[in-house]
């Protein structure tokens, strides 16, 4: 018997969770499932009762963690990323294996020696993206490699979309399948990446502002915004010495323009709480944001002007539609901008009943193979069932699940803190994603003087 724990089974744990109870029978599996809110778990666990458990889990009881983590074989994390840290403190001092799909932070890194010395796995980034896009990169990095190819340019693009009959009226063509908040915060700070040899830096002030646009097959076009640090990635994926490396987030056309209208405004800063009562309109919020002088105009024809914008264009249109101009209350007293946008967002781009979203994902490597420049293609398209099998939820929690399995059944070996860029890893994964799944990538090599996504 292995036993299993899953801290946190919020939406994003769904599929993973099905994926382990599925399982946990043919591969004698004990699972406790363990999150601040079990009740809407126990009808999903009534009838495995044999092999699964729900219980209470304060994140502020350390004693209750110890225990849990203690009757642990293996320790599956989905809570915040933050809250890693006291998870792999605990899986070191117990020596139990964790799998996460977040980013490996410095405090993590920092137990890679105590990991080895504890014989166990601290897998990380095990999910989407990350997680997925490793994967599926090393794995064409490491084809055209073994053809003798010589990698020039290497861009990877993610990001949680709808699918098309989903969008309707919603003119930005997005809802969300994630963390709200993180999308509202996303790209705050510096971007940095490498294009001809040559090391570039956007500030957070245009990064929006300076969006691609890319053709992904099933979708149509796309624009992708750079993420905050793409030179992370030289090492791992073995590409220290490519002149081009970006890694990006997609949205559909038009988005990163409205966008880049709320960073202007200041609408997205989580600074500086406003010390602002809950019945603050939008309407005055917007307002006090704008220079004085302008009074006898309409709020949108201000806003417009500010902004060098037409009143009629696009990304006023889509700013209306969030009813920024309107007499709607805040709801929420002395917050930060981003605070009351998130909780406005929450609302206008919830999923709904009917609603599914779609997960893209596209490499782009530009390569040499005798003397002859190629250009190759790896392009993801999922689509979710509904609001709780999600594509965003099946492409973050199968992948944790399945490196849970192989930690189990003693076939990955690799201890440390480490990234699924090893074929012993990935190579099962993304085999059974596509045969059980239908999860898969979309290969395609073009002839090098074609621009990626002309056809």
């Amino acid at each position: 018997m292995t036993r299993v724990l899953l801290l946190g089974a919020g939406r994003s744990a769904s599929s993973l969770l099905h994926y382990l109870l599925h399982h946990a029978p043919t591969e004698g599996w004990q699972l406790t499932v363990a999150d601040a809110q079990p009740a809407h778990l126990a009808p999903v666990l009534a009838a495995h009762a044999a092999y699964a458990r729900v219980v209470p889990f304060n994140l502020q009881d350390e004693a209750g963690l110890e225990t849990l983590v203690s009757a642990a074989d293996v320790v599956i994390s989905m809570l915040p990323a933050l809250l890693h840290g006291p998870v792999a403190r605990a899986c070191v001092r117990h020596a139990r294996h964790l799998v996460t799909a977040s980013y490996v932070s410095e405090e993590i890194r920092s137990l890679h020696q105590e990991a080895l010395a504890a014989g166990i796995t601290i897998l990380m980034e095990c999910g989407l993206d990350p997680g997925l896009d490793h994967m599926s990169a090393m794995r064409l990095l490491t084809s055209i490699r073994g053809r003798g190819g010589q990698i020039t340019a290497f861009k990877s693009y993610c990001g949680g979309l709808l699918a098309p009959e989903a969008e309707g009226s919603n003119p930005w063509k997005y809802k969300f399948t994630w963390n709200p908040r993180n999308v509202v915060l996303a790209g705050q700070g510096t971007a940095k990446y490498l294009e001809n040899g040559r090391l570039r830096y956007i500030p957070y002030q245009q990064l929006f502002a300076r969006a691609e646009r890319m053709w992904v097959p099933g979708v149509g076009e796309l624009e992708g915004y750079a993420n905050r640090d793409s030179l992370g990635y030289q090492q791992p994926y073995g590409l220290q010495n490519v002149p081009t490396l970006l890694r990006g987030t997609l949205r559909r056309p038009g988005y990163c323009a409205a966008w880049h209208a709320l960073v202007r405004l200041g609408l997205t800063d989580d600074a500086v709480h406003l010390g602002n009562p809950a019945t603050l309109t939008w309407a005055e919020l917007v307002e006090a944001y704008l220079p004085a002088g302008m009074e006898a105009m309409r709020l949108p024809e201000r806003v417009a002007a500010y902004l060098g914008l037409e009143v009629s264009g696009p990304e006023m249109q889509r700013l209306e539609w969030l009813e920024l101009f309107s007499e709607r209350p805040v709801g929420l007293p002395d917050a930060t901008p981003a605070q009351l946008l998130e909780r406005l967002l929450t609302e206008k781009w919830a999923l709904q009943p009917s609603d599914h979203d779609m997960i893209v994902m596209q490499h782009q490597i530009e390569f040499t193979l005798n003397e002859t420049p190629h250009v190759a293609t790896s392009s993801l398209v999922v689509v979710g069932e509904d609001t709780v099998q999600t594509a965003m939820a099946k492409t973050v929690g199968l992948p944790v699940a399945m490196a849970v399995r192989q930690l189990a059944r003693g076939t990955f070996g690799q201890r440390g803190v480490v990234i699924p860029t090893l074929p012993e890893l990935y190579e099962p994964i993304l085999e059974e994603l596509e045969q059980d799944y239908g999860i898969q990538f979309m290969e395609e090599e073009l002839a090098a003087h074609v621009p990626t996504g002309a056809r």
